[in-house]
C-alpha cells in the first residue's frame, strides 16, 4: 500500500540526485582515500582536471578563460535540441557575456549539454567549426559515446558530483586543451571529504551504473503500461540520469503534476517546450519506489 496526501511531516524524499539523509553519516566515517585522483588522471589522459565546489562554478572558471566581453555570445546546444535549459547554467553564463540557442557569426563559444545522461549527436560536426567547446556532462558523468570521447571533445568539460554520486557538494573542470591557472575555492577539508566519498564511489562504478541502468529500464517499462514513452534513445554506453517520459497528451496539466508529485516528496519537473516530464532514477532507488512513482502519476491522472 501507498499513502496519497500524507501529512506535510511525513512526506518522503526522493530526488533527482542519489543523497539521502543516511549518507551523511556514511560519509563522515569513510576513511580518506585518493583513489579518485588515480581514476581521473587515467580516464582524462593527458587532460588536466581541477575540482571544484559544483558544476557552476566549473563552468565559471572555463567561461573565464577566453576573456569573454559581455556582447559576446555563448551559443548553448542540447541533445535534444529543445529550448530547455536549467537556470543555473544560464545564471553563471550571464555574469560573463550573452547567450543564446543557436550559431551565430557572434557566437564565441558553444556550450554543448549533455541531457540527462544522453550525448549530444552531432559532436563530430561541432567540432570541424572551429569554435571552442565546452561540455557540460553533469548529469553524464558516466555515459559515453561510441568513440569515447565524451569530456575530451571540448576545450573543457564540467561535472557536478551530486547527480550522480551521494554527495551534497562538488564537481570537476577538466582542461584538455587550454592552458589556464585554475584555482579552487574549496577548503582544504572540503576537498578531503570529497575526494574520500568519491574515493569510495568510483571502486563502485560498475555496480553504480549497473544499477541505474536497471533502475532507468524497470521505469520506463512501468510508465508504458500507463501509456508514457522514453523521450531518448540511447546506446549501450549511456547512463541515464533520470527518467524522461513522453506525455503523449495522457496528463493535461503537466505543472499540476510536478505539484502533486513534490506534495508526495518525489522530485521532477516539466521538459518545458516538449509534452514530457521527468522523475529520478538512480542507483539508491528499488523497484518499490519506482511503484510509488507510477502510483502517485496514476492518482493524478484518476483525479484530473
Amino acid at each position: 500500500m501507498f499513502v496519497i496526501n500524507p501529512e506535510k511531516y511525513s512526506v518522503p524524499a526522493y530526488r533527482l540526485g542519489p543523497f539521502r539523509t543516511s549518507d551523511i553519516a556514511f560519509n563522515h566515517k569513510l576513511n580518506i582515500d585518493n583513489t579518485i585522483d588515480t581514476y581521473f588522471s587515467e580516464r582524462f589522459g593527458g587532460g588536466i582536471f581541477y575540482y571544484t565546489i559544483n558544476g557552476r562554478s566549473a563552468i565559471d572558471q572555463a567561461l573565464s578563460s577566453y576573456s569573454l566581453k559581455k556582447t559576446d555570445v555563448v551559443t548553448i546546444l542540447t541533445t535534444s535540441g529543445n529550448k530547455y535549459i536549467a537556470k543555473c547554467v544560464t545564471d553563471e553564463i550571464e555574469k560573463t557575456c550573452q547567450w543564446n540557442r543557436e550559431i551565430v557569426p557572434g557566437t564565441k563559444v558553444i556550450l554543448v549539454n549533455h541531457e540527462f545522461g544522453f550525448i549530444h549527436p552531432e559532436m563530430d560536426k561541432l567540432i570541424t567549426m572551429g569554435i571552442p567547446i565546452i561540455e557540460d556532462c553533469c548529469t553524464t558523468f558516466f555515459s559515453q559515446d561510441h568513440d569515447k570521447r565524451v569530456g575530451k571533445y571540448g576545450d573543457f568539460a564540467v561535472y557536478s558530483f551530486p547527480k550522480i554520486f551521494p554527495i551534497q557538494i562538488g564537481g570537476l573542470l577538466v582542461n584538455n586543451n587550454k592552458l589556464i591557472t585554475a584555482k579552487s575555492a574549496i577548503e582544504p577539508e572540503t576537498l578531503s571529504y570529497i575526494k574520500k566519498v568519491l574515493s569510495y564511489h568510483i571502486l563502485q562504478k560498475d555496480k553504480l551504473m549497473d544499477k541505474r541502468s536497471f533502475i532507468y529500464e524497470y521505469g520506463i517499462e512501468k510508465f508504458r503500461k500507463i501509456g508514457f514513452t522514453q523521450r531518448f534513445d540511447g546506446n549501450l554506453y549511456t547512463v541515464p540520469y533520470a527518467i524522461l517520459l513522453n506525455n503523449h497528451g495522457i496528463i493535461k496539466d503537466l505543472p499540476a503534476l510536478k505539484s502533486h508529485l513534490w506534495k508526495h516528496g518525489i522530485q521532477s519537473s516539466v521538459f518545458y517546450g516538449e509534452d514530457a516530464f521527468f522523475l529520478p532514477s538512480h542507483q539508491n532507488l528499488s523497484e518499490t519506489d519506482v511503484d510509488y512513482f507510477v502510483f502517485v502519476v496514476n492518482n493524478f491522472i484518476n483525479h484530473q
